[in-house]
């Protein structure tokens, strides 16, 4: 066994941010097993990266004190820990790094419990760009002394990591993060119509943003760059967004808290999803914000 405790740490979900943040562990050495639902891709990124495809969960989870889940939702997570339950070793830690549904990750980690297998929350926040250098900020959830023991995993992904309470908490936090994110972008998006519609220039509109006190994230890293040079490819989708938003919501209807304007950001964010389709980029909410007032942003745009 490695010094770190681990002796084979299993990945599960290389997609677009599970890629960069299992290669990270490759680079800092732990032994990796990975797996993928998408044929092949587990064996390309060993080719390219380094680690072993494993070619079932069964293979990949068997003989790992370690697991991590980084899947699009808390079910594909609830469905591929009970696929391999009889698997796991006990005293197995699981990590999921999923945008996942605290009060389905809690019912979980409680099942698991009963079987001597222990579970963390650990959702990450920074996009494919922190993914790829290491510098995620990771937010968790669980008993103390299982995040101490998942701490070297996550120090090879992450430089801020943040113990924010009990299991499930990690992905409570990311939620409202996120939906943090959400509103910014959102407003950021109209007020830059309204600029351009008196005759602003968006560009300059977005720099007079940054050095002033509406600066946000999305003023700083998107709107010039995915919006106004309409490349729209931040690499995170938008049905991601409002599953995250109706994390959020969810997490303030069991706290019992009157939440107007999240409520109004999720239906806005919900029709842009509607209306756009399956599969596209979060950025691309502008889209839909400028079809509601027949505009287009950019630098490029036609008064």
């Amino acid at each position: 066994m490695s010094a770190d405790g681990f002796n084979k740490v299993a990945f599960i979900g290389i997609g677009n941010m599970g890629w960069p943040m299992a290669a990270r562990l490759v680079e800092a050495g732990f032994h990796l097993s990975v797996y993928d639902v998408t044929p092949d891709r587990a064996k390309t990124f060993s080719s390219d990266v380094g680690g072993v495809a494993a070619e079932t969960l069964e293979h990949a989870v068997a003989g790992a004190n370690a697991v991590i889940t980084m899947l699009p939702t808390s079910k594909h997570v609830v469905e591929a820990l009970e696929s391999v339950r009889s698997s796991l070793s006990v005293g197995a830690l699981v990590i999921d790094m999923t945008s996942g549904m605290p009060s389905i990750t809690k019912d979980a980690a409680s099942s698991l419990r009963a079987d001597g297998i222990c579970m963390i929350d650990a959702p990450v926040s920074g996009g494919v760009s922190k993914a790829k250098t290491g510098e995620l900020a990771i937010m968790t959830g669980g008993a103390p002394e299982d995040l101490a023991r998942a701490r070297p995993l996550l120090q090879a992904m992450g430089t801020a990591i943040t113990e924010v309470g009990s299991i499930g908490a990690g992905q409570a936090m990311k939620a409202l993060n996120n939906l943090v994110s959400a509103g910014g972008f959102l407003i950021g998006i109209e007020a830059l119509l309204i600029g351009q519609k008196f005759g602003l220039d968006a560009g300059k509109m977005v720099d007079v943003i940054n050095a002033s006190t509406g600066v946000n994230n999305s003023t700083q890293k998107k709107f010039r760059q995915f919006v106004l040079s309409r490349a729209f490819d931040s690499n995170f989708g938008l049905d991601l967004m409002v599953k995250d938003i109706g994390i959020a919501l969810e997490v303030a209807n069991e706290g019992g808290v009157v939440t107007p304007f999240s409520a109004l950001c999720r239906e806005l964010w919900s029709g842009a999803a509607k209306t756009l389709g399956h599969g596209r980029d979060h950025t691309e909410i502008a889209r839909f914000c400028e079809a509601l007032t027949d505009m287009r942003l950019g630098e490029d745009s036609i008064q």
